[in-house]
């Protein structure tokens, strides 16, 4: 180590001698720059002479100190331990090193004098100090490092567990995986194919399928209902993943003759404790991603958190209605066994949760003749005109949620319209009091959602709750409607339709023409929607003050102001008929937290985009509500989602 600290010397004194020699040049020339440059040199030369004085004197009480750490028995111990062991100074200088560190982790290089940073970087030594035993990794080899304070010293122990450790990450990396996957669409696509070219499909997928699952190193299984189970293992699981489940892709390249794309949806559990859990962890997963919609994959971890990728096409529209006749008989029976029914939606209410409810409390009573009341709260309703409407019609239903908590009892029924998560509902209390609770929603499914409900109405093809309820109620009884409670669902299915432009299916118009023959009275529907003077000044400030970046609309709304929920709401639907504009964000204060209402003409998901930003909702309506965030900072972290292509189909390659 003294030899390093000389040898660094003689290239500064031959430097100094330079200037020397330089100020006696200048000397014949300006003896005022000689006499600076020879102060310089002088300067230099002490400095120099300072520096290795006192690097020495440390170097000498370090290793004056290493001696009265370690005896001499204790030296010699250590010198020939098998284990590779450094003393370091405070300033994290290595003083003293054994033979293994030299041998093994300094491959007999000199470190003496180094600082110990370069061996165990990015650790650092008050890490080591603190934690129980440290991953350091010098160059092929993987340590443990232990840290011990000896007075002024530090003592690391370095354990070689590279095999323990390559043994460990081949284990994980070769855990099974289950899969399950769907081929979610083949009914709607089989309903106009002749039954070559259903074949044809389903022979295709399952080849796609037996491919993938081949270059995952596993094996596909084929299943009854058209369910494939899959297994492989972590490792290509996670290859996957930064692939994004390419699998989507090549399955959606699969075309019937009309050139309708297949999709598939799949499940996967990771980190389960035995195979039986991930199955069930698996079909889990899988009911997740059929709940969002299909055409993605829902992967399940350990700690029960999901990952999704894909969803980014449009649900199917199923045509039959066995399941909404089934769900219906089985509604039925639930609320004829009750003493009360409870009908609630969610927080800020608009026509289609207020709609749906409607027509809900019309069959409870009109049709099962079970009392039934609409808990709502109107401070925070934004469809206080249908209310109001409702009670000069002569139905006065409507309670707040605590008048309809002492109503309930263990035989009582609450219904849950238009929202599937126990955060946003009317009145989280009155949905923990309710112990027997029945869930109808078309919103794509949530990973926090009501488990513990007996029927769990959910079908994100739907274009509104509205929709649903006219399907059932129609199942339970034809002419349970009145024209009032006709416009309150008619309201509804246009509300989230934007008047029968986005998401429109077939069912759609053919709910809206059973409440058109019940008497709905689609210009009094069309009054529902009127805003007064103030609202309407107010939207349309809103969309003048909006900007467009790469095909998205976004306003925001530094103040809040009566009725702002509704105005931005509104205002964002009009952001969509801005030409170019596909997708619409309006940001804006309430309550307290940032808001952000999200509207989409289909190209983007906003669902995903609104996930990102800790909120949800549905494939072209979405929200999200953000707390400790001010609204310049949600608008910069929604530039930053929308810039890493959060819900817009991966772009295709220029190449053939």
């Amino acid at each position: 180590m003294r030899k390093k600290i000389w040898s660094a010397s003689p290239v500064f004194f031959i430097l100094s001698g330079v200037m020397f020699l330089m100020a006696g040049v200048s000397w014949q020339y300006s003896q005022p720059v000689a006499l600076v440059e020879l102060g310089i040199s002088i300067a230099s030369v002490a400095v120099i002479l300072i520096s290795v004085s006192r690097f020495k004197a440390y170097v000498a009480l370090s290793v004056k100190t290493a001696k009265r750490v370690l005896t001499a028995g204790e030296s010699e111990s250590l010198e020939t331990f098998n284990m590779p062991v450094a003393l370091v100074g405070e300033a994290g200088d290595i003083v003293w090193v054994n033979q293994a560190f030299s041998k093994r982790v300094s491959s007999q290089h000199e470190v003496r004098g180094e600082n110990v940073q370069r061996i165990i970087y990015p650790k650092t030594v008050e890490q080591i100090l603190a934690a129980s035993g440290t991953d350091v990794t010098v160059e092929d080899r993987q340590y443990s490092v232990y840290g011990a304070r000896a007075k002024d010293q530090i003592i690391l122990y370095f354990i070689d567990d590279t095999y323990y450790k390559e043994v460990n990450r081949e284990y994980t990396e070769s855990r099974l995986v289950v899969c399950l996957a769907l081929f979610d669409n083949r009914e709607e696509l089989a309903r106009d194919a002749s039954s070559s070219e259903d074949s044809r499909l389903a022979s295709d997928v399952e080849d796609a399928l037996n491919t993938w699952a081949q270059q995952m190193g596993g094996f596909s299984k084929r299943l009854s209902g058209g369910r494939y189970l899959i297994m492989t293992d972590e490792r290509h699981v996670r290859v996957a993943m930064e692939h994004r489940f390419e699998i989507l892709d090549k399955v959606r390249e699969i075309k019937t003759s009309d050139n309708r794309s297949a999709t598939l949806s799949m499940g996967l559990s990771r980190g389960a404790a035995s195979l039986q859990e991930a199955e069930q962890g698996a079909r889990k997963a899988l009911d997740m991603a059929l709940g969002r919609g299909g055409d993605q994959v829902a992967l399940k971890q350990k700690d029960g958190t999901y990952e999704f990728f894909g969803g980014l096409s449009k649900g199917v529209e199923k045509h039959d209605k066995v399941r909404t006749r089934v769900i219906a008989a089985t509604l039925s029976d639930h609320i004829k066994q009750s003493d009360m029914v409870i009908i609630m939606g969610h927080k800020y209410s608009d026509l289609d949760c207020i709609g749906s409810a409607v027509g809900i409390w019309s069959a409870v009573t009109n049709v099962l003749k079970r009392p039934a009341y609409v808990a709502v709260n109107r401070r925070q309703c934004m469809a206080n005109v249908l209310i109001d409407y409702m009670e000069a019609a002569g139905e006065n239903i409507f309670i707040s949620p605590e008048e309809a908590l002492p109503k309930l009892t263990s035989h009582s029924l609450m219904i849950v319209v238009d929202t599937h998560n126990p955060d946003v509902v009317e009145s989280p209390e009155l949905l923990a009091a309710a112990q027997r609770i029945v869930v109808i929603d078309h919103h794509r499914m949530m990973v926090k959602h009501i488990e513990n409900a007996l029927v769990f109405y959910h079908e994100p093809y739907a274009s509104s709750a509205s929709e649903l309820v006219a399907e059932l109620v129609q199942y339970i009884g034809d002419t349970a409607l009145s024209r009032a409670d006709a416009e309150a669902l008619l309201a509804g299915i246009m509300l989230d339709t934007k008047n029968f432009v986005l998401k429109t299916g077939v069912r759609t118009f053919e709910a809206a023409a059973y409440l058109k023959r019940r008497g709905a009275d689609t210009v009094k529907v069309k009054s529902l929607f009127a805003d007064n003077i103030e609202t309407y000044k107010a939207k349309y400030k809103i969309v003048s003050s909006a900007q467009v970046h790469d095909g998205c609309a976004i306003a925001y709304v530094e103040k809040e102001f009566p009725d702002i929920r509704l105005s931005c709401a509104q205002a964002a639907d009009e952001l969509l008929s801005i030409q170019g504009v596909s997708a619409s964000f309006v940001i804006f204060p309430s309550g307290g937290l940032a808001n952000i209402s999200a509207r989409s003409l289909g190209d983007v998901n906003v669902q995903l985009v609104m996930e990102q930003m800790g909120g949800g909702g549905h494939f072209s309506m979405a929200g999200a509500q953000i707390s400790g965030a001010t609204i310049e900072q949600v608008h910069a972290k929604l530039l930053e989602v929308l810039a890493s292509g959060a819900g817009r189909p991966p772009k295709e390659s220029g190449s053939g």
